[in-house]
């Protein structure tokens, strides 16, 4: 029992790493309690051992080679930039702690303001995430984004439109999809991260949106993958766009 737990408890730690587990202290102790039943019994102590056994190749097949290059250039799609409506600046995260932009959602927030300044559309949307996302009481992200372009253009920057309220990347295409009804939008820059980039792209287009797909750069690993950290970070992010690929295929989170 004691070594099924010690199992179980490796699986949580797994688990919450790989699978950005946010908020479920009941799930994560609730594996090295299975773990512990399951060493308790010859045939489910079998099936433990092999399927950590199993996980374990898995995971050194994809620390120590570069397998996963091939599944990461295909969640990308990068479109050289062209003249456009609007640039839309996809939410990535925010530390509600330090009250600061997540890495990834500043960087493609730069690239937006790149894009603008050098004259491919005059408007910029930035996201605020819904309550349902966090503590209620963390700061909205499009508040700091708003803020960071008010502080490097104090007086003439982009006209800046806020996505209210959304919760998942089909609200964000839901909410320009209107923008650009009422508008007259006919085309727009899609700005997110390059693992983001493709199935956002498809979400927009199933909302009728004409979008230009053109990532921001990747801060969260090197895209090399020369290095077992960055596979590591890069099977996260796998792991995670399926999921978000298989809740789509469910039905999906509900536009709120």
């Amino acid at each position: 029992m004691g070594a099924g737990a010690a199992t179980g408890a490796a699986l949580a730690v797994l688990a919450a790493y790989l699978g950005e587990v946010r908020g479920t202290v009941p799930l994560l102790l609730a594996l090295p309690l299975a773990g512990g039943l399951a060493g308790a019994f010859p045939l489910t102590r079998w099936v433990l051992q092999i399927g950590s056994g199993v996980l374990a190749v898995l995971l050194a097949l994809c620390l120590l080679t570069p397998v996963l290059r091939a599944p990461l250039a295909a969640l990308t799609l990068a479109q050289p930039p062209v003249r456009a409506d609007a640039i839309v600046v996809l939410g990535g995260g925010v530390h509600c702690g330090a009250r600061a932009l997540e890495a990834s959602s500043l960087a493609r927030l730069l690239r937006g303001l790149e894009l603008w300044r050098a004259g491919y559309a005059p408007v910029l949307t930035v996201s605020e995430q819904s309550g349902l996302i966090g503590p209620a009481n963390c700061v909205k992200m499009s508040e700091l984004e708003r803020a960071h372009i008010a502080a490097l253009y104090p007086r003439g920057g982009p006209q800046v439109l806020t996505l209210r309220h959304v919760t998942t990347t089909r609200d964000e295409a839901a909410r320009v999809r209107d923008l650009a009804r009422e508008r007259g939008w006919r085309r727009v820059l899609l700005v997110t991260s390059p693992s983001h980039s493709l199935r956002a792209a498809r979400l927009f287009a199933a909302q009728g949106v004409n979008v230009v797909s053109v990532p921001a750069p990747e801060t969260r690993f090197d895209e090399a993958l020369l290095l077992p950290s960055d596979r590591l970070a890069v099977l996260r992010v796998l792991l995670y766009e399926g999921l978000s690929r298989v809740k789509a295929g469910v039905g999906g989170t509900p536009e709120r």
